[in-house]
């Protein structure tokens, strides 16, 4: 048996309404994260939006930075930064990795 698309925390299960509903926010408050491009869940075939697992950990997160008074705009910045750090991290450690196998070659 395969694995069901509720076992992918990518797989798009979750409506607005259910996702207001589990972190206690207004539905109005995930659409202007969506228009905003903080948060931009996938769409069901009637162009309803649908949330996967990770949106939804990232809807709360965003809820947390939002309740510490910051804006959107920055909320979204800081998520392109973060994104930024990650991909530096891969590419030093990549570096890394290839630096180690040209000092073993050399040996």
């Amino acid at each position: 048996m395969g694995s069901l698309p509720i076992d992918d925390e990518h797989a798009p299960l979750y409506s607005v309404g259910q996702v207001a509903g589990m972190l206690d926010v207004q539905q109005a408050f995930l659409r202007r994260l969506d228009e905003y491009g903080v948060v931009r869940p996938q769409r069901s075939p009637g162009g309803q939006r649908r949330y996967s697992r990770r949106e939804i950990d990232r809807v709360e997160y965003v809820v947390r930075l939002a309740d510490e008074g910051m804006t959107l705009t920055a909320i979204r910045r800081v998520l392109e930064l973060e994104q930024e750090v990650r991909l530096l991290r891969r590419q030093i450690e990549a570096a890394r990795h290839r630096i180690a196998a040209l000092e073993a070659d050399r040996l």
